[in-house]
């Protein structure tokens, strides 16, 4: 879950998460919530933007949790230069976007 002000420090403390998750686990399935972030900065939405592509052989499925539509768009980039199965879903469909992210 995501929230508050998505800044530099914010998507660093982000991807520190998903590295330790990499020291424990080979690859990992990845669930991510915009719950309602109020700002995005560029620099955010830039390091966000290739961290997928920088660790794509660890990433197994990202599900995109959000309302805005941009962030669906950069999803569907990724999915497209990284080929991996990332699913876009919108917050009222949240359930589904567990069940999928948690079956195999």
């Amino acid at each position: 879950m995501v929230e508050g002000k998505m800044d530099y420090n914010a998507v660093n403390e982000l991807k520190a998460a998903i590295l330790k998750k990499f020291e424990e686990h080979d690859t990992i399935n990845l669930y991510l919530e915009d719950n309602n972030i109020e700002r995005f900065t560029l620099d955010a939405v830039f390091i966000a933007g290739i961290f997928p592509m920088q660790h794509a052989n660890r990433l197994n499925k990202i599900a995109m949790v959000t309302n805005r539509k941009w962030i669906h768009a950069i999803a569907n980039f990724n999915k497209a230069l990284i080929g991996k199965d990332m699913r876009n879903f919108t917050v009222n469909k949240r359930l589904e976007a567990i069940s999928w992210i948690a079956s195999d």
